[in-house]
């Protein structure tokens, strides 16, 4: 049994000086700890890598998944990958460091409350968080436009060879659900994504329009079909405890440096605890 217990963070975006300090500062309570990465560790491939690498020396294990910031070819990087070939290229570095990724069979967590089969995913959106009445991608797009929102992603991620984003989605979805089918009817999971996998931690955004980039309907019951502990996700920037159909989520991004300033104490919270050890003197959310 793990000795350790099972922690997340989210949205370290290190390209910020307070928010590189803090990555400097995350260390395990245990040396058994594992860390969860729910993605947007950065922008730039050399900034990513570093923040892996630190992470990776201090915690027992290292789970990552990719945000929207990783998938960026930024005009600063100069890694151009586009695509699918950056992704890949951030797996190679993260398969040479040890850190888990979701191209890696899952690992599974022996703790007090386990096992538990930590399952990094990879899906992307498509769009399908629409406005009331909005029917499709494209009259989607013009709404939100007109409305003053348009994420960066649409000039930032170049989907190749997929014609767009969706497209890109929708493959990640086929894929990722054979696997998590492939899993035993018994086996318990925490499914990690970037974006939430159900719609409706997205109804508390200042801009409702951006929920078109926080994900797909595709996922709304596989916290049950899949037979979740817990579900971990970021990109919300809204770092807070929601329950569904009984299944604890947790959003878990640490945000920018103005963000984490408002929620009060001027230090960004450190990661979230997911599963504990037995010698972990704080308790899960309940």
């Amino acid at each position: 049994m793990s000795g350790g217990s099972l922690l997340a963070i989210s949205d370290l975006h290190v390209a910020y000086e307070e928010n590189d300090a803090a990555l400097e500062a995350l260390r395990p309570r245990h040396a058994d700890d594992w860390l969860i990465l729910a993605g947007d560790v950065g922008e730039i491939v050399s900034d990513i890598e570093r923040a892996l690498r630190l992470l990776s020396e201090r915690f027992a294990k290292v789970v990552w998944v990719p945000g929207n910031h990783e998938l960026w070819t930024h005009p600063r990087d100069p890694v151009t990958l586009r695509g699918v070939a950056r992704y890949e290229h951030l797996v190679g570095l993260c398969r040479a460091m040890g850190v888990v990724t979701p191209e890696d069979p899952f690992p599974v967590w022996q703790g007090p409350r386990g096992p538990v089969t930590v399952a990094p995913l990879f899906l992307l959106y498509d769009y399908s968080f629409r406005q009331p009445g909005v029917h499709d991608e494209r009259e989607a797009l013009e709404l939100a436009a007109a409305h003053g929102v348009v994420c960066a992603d649409e000039a930032l991620i170049h989907p190749e060879p997929y014609a767009g984003a969706g497209d890109w989605c929708r493959a990640r979805l086929e894929s990722t659900e054979r696997r998590l089918d492939a899993l035993g009817p018994d086996v318990r999971t925490i499914l990690v994504n970037h974006f939430p996998l159900v719609r409706e931690p997205t109804r508390v955004l200042r801009h409702p329009d951006f929920a078109l980039w926080c994900g797909t309907g595709a996922t709304a019951d596989w916290h049950v079909r899949f037979r979740a502990t817990a579900v971990v996700y970021g990109h919300l920037h809204i770092p807070r405890t929601t329950w569904h159909d009984g299944v604890r989520f947790e959003e878990v991004s640490m945000g920018y440096p103005r963000e984490w300033r408002r929620r009060g104490g001027g230090r960004p919270a450190g990661p979230r605890l997911i599963l504990a050890a037995h010698h972990d003197p704080v308790k899960e959310t309940t």
